[in-house]
């Protein structure tokens, strides 16, 4: 669709709503800026936009006769698909984007896109810097961090986006057309938004919907999901498993990772050389070293990727083990929507660190979010009594109140047990007690190490 000149609604005025908002602005679109929730402060929503000439902030109702004058809806990924305004937007006849189906529609070049319930923001990082090792023009964006709309319109037709996309931004699809796409795994996850775990299901999968028969997806072959996923595919399956050997896919033969496809047999890693630590992410390197090379990369320059580099510093970053019991950094998850993604990445009982600078943030959610893995909560900073209330309140009560992090460390370290984690993923801001996250994460690095 020709945006120049249409009346655009954008349905969200966080980040991505005005990341889409601004992109819009770029390609001559009227943009209407809309938000449910009317105690916003609409000089505060223009004051985030690079270009506020002629955007039109609505908050509250949403009046018919400005429905009835629009082009286009841009949904941002936090916006459920069966609000009742989105629903009559769609009665109406206008056409629901997401920012994902935006940026898509304004970009250029090829797209490998990563989805899964965990291990995607890894695999994204991974996968970007082999890209970005072999080619000028890569762009990585997504839940990752960078938008995809903030960067659409500076791609080529050379260039080669690596997209992490979440099930939110898949409801909201329709042209987007990865050439190389995987789903790393599929467990229950955010069945508040999409209701059953069919219908999460087939959102993720809708990642394979525009592929063509020669193209890949990339799929774990130890998820019953997938594994079944694979034989209704119309695009090609590659699988990848930590398990067993395949006959065609990616897979670990003792210490090497293999890779059967097209006829060859290829050696290209062992696992002791790669600085990514953790038996958790063997996974992850599989995804990305299959993806890469089904999307041109040799071998050699794909190992070469793999052995530099290092985790995501702060987000969900393994640090080490000590007595059996792994620690992981998560200090950028400094609100609950990013902790959430810290603990689903968890796959062992775990210790939790939370808390700090009080946003006046909502801790439901995260707290509904621990899901039997969370096996004691340890607070520290402003929110913790706040946090601890809300958690008894919704029936978790293994609490412990730290004086700080030096003390929520130890506490930890005392009690958890080999098999066991501990994540530091506090859902708050650092302030307070640390200058940002990145110092409060270095700190608990320090602290761990030292024990």
């Amino acid at each position: 669709m020709k945006l120049e000149g249409k009346r655009v609604l954008v349905f969200g005025t966080g980040i991505s709503g005005i990341g889409a908002a601004d992109l819009l602005k770029r390609v001559g679109a009227s943009v209407v800026l809309y938000d449910g929730n009317e105690k916003l402060n609409p000089r505060e929503i223009l004051d985030k936009l690079a270009d506020k000439d002629g955007v039109t902030v609505i908050l509250g109702e949403l009046k018919k006769d400005v429905i009835a004058s629009l082009d286009l809806a841009v949904l941002s990924p936090g916006v459920p698909t069966d609000l009742p305004l989105v629903k009559e937007l769609k009665a109406a006849g206008i056409p629901l984007w997401g920012e994902v189906e935006l940026a898509y529609q304004m970009g250029q070049g090829r797209v490998l896109a990563i989805t899964g319930t965990n291990g995607k923001t890894t695999t994204t990082a991974l996968l970007g810097q082999i890209m970005g090792d072999y080619l000028e023009s890569v762009y990585v964006v997504g839940n990752i961090g960078t938008p995809y709309t903030s960067v659409a319109l500076e791609m080529k037709p050379e260039t080669v986006t690596v997209a992490e996309i979440s099930s939110f931004q898949l409801e909201t699809i329709e042209e987007f057309h990865p050439q190389v796409s995987a789903i790393l795994n599929i467990t229950e996850d955010h069945l508040n938004r999409h209701h059953t775990m069919e219908e999460y299901i087939r959102v993720k999968e809708r990642i394979t919907e525009n592929q063509t028969p020669e193209e890949v997806c990339v799929l774990n072959y130890e998820d019953e999901v997938l594994r079944n996923f694979g034989e209704s595919l119309s695009c090609r399956p590659l699988y990848f498993s930590s398990l067993r050997e395949l006959p065609q896919g990616i897979f670990l033969r003792g210490e090497e990772f293999i890779l059967r496809w097209e006829g060859q047999e290829i050696s290209l890693l062992k696992t002791g050389e790669q600085q990514l630590l953790g038996a958790h992410n063997y996974e992850n390197i599989m995804a990305a070293m299959a993806m890469a090379y089904c999307a041109g990369v040799p071998a050699p320059q794909i190992k070469e990727s793999v052995c530099r580099f290092k985790a995501v510093e702060h987000r969900i970053e393994f640090v080490t083990e000590k007595n059996g019991v792994a620690y992981y950094n998560d200090s950028k998850g400094t609100n609950p929507d990013a902790a959430i993604k810290g603990i689903q990445a968890m796959n062992r009982p775990t210790y939790l660190i939370g808390g700090g600078y009080d946003k006046e943030s909502s801790y439901t959610e995260w707290i509904q979010a621990f899901g039997g893995k969370v096996r004691r909560l340890v607070l520290i900073g402003q929110t913790r009594e706040k946090i601890a209330a809300e958690a008894r309140r919704l029936g978790f009560t293994d609490i412990t109140l730290a004086e700080d992090l030096r003390e929520a460390v130890e506490i930890c370290a005392r009690e958890a047990k080999p098999g066991e984690a501990v994540l530091l993923s506090p859902a708050c801001a650092s302030w307070g007690q640390f200058d940002n996250y990145e110092q409060r994460g270095r700190k608990f690095k320090e602290y761990v190490r030292a024990l």
